[in-house]
């Protein structure tokens, strides 16, 4: 098992940056893949970004490249992501999630996940 707790949510103005973070416990931190999710109101939960378990594998949403970073501190048991220049659009609630199945965009593959936390970005 593995607990997974976000936390670095908040309201930010368009244009402003957040940094994520994912505490893991309950498991050696580097024998999961990680991504991050979210989901707006009303919509379903998407893909936002997944790191392999040494970090040296990265993967974006469309949405997400050249503005997110993923990351990884397994002698932290944190991962995190980094998010720069903001958009109302970015709004949501973001979620962690570790995988025992290799770093992948579906949610499906991931069977560990955080409760999120709330990005609220203003215009």
């Amino acid at each position: 098992q593995v607990q997974l707790v976000e936390s670095g949510g908040g309201l930010v103005q368009a244009g402003g940056s957040l940094r994520l973070s994912c505490v893991a416990s309950g498991r050696t931190f580097s024998s999961v893949a990680m991504g991050w999710f979210r989901q707006a109101p009303g919509k379903e939960r998407d893909f936002v970004a997944a790191i392999s378990l040494s970090g040296g594998g990265t993967y974006y949403a469309d949405s997400a490249t050249g503005r997110f970073t993923i990351s990884r501190d397994n002698a932290k048991n944190t991962g995190y992501l980094q998010m720069n220049s903001l958009k109302p659009e970015d709004t949501a609630v973001y979620y962690c999630a570790a995988s025992d199945l290799g770093v992948a965009g579906s949610e499906h593959q991931y069977g560990y996940w955080g409760q999120g936390t709330q990005v609220t970005v203003s215009s």
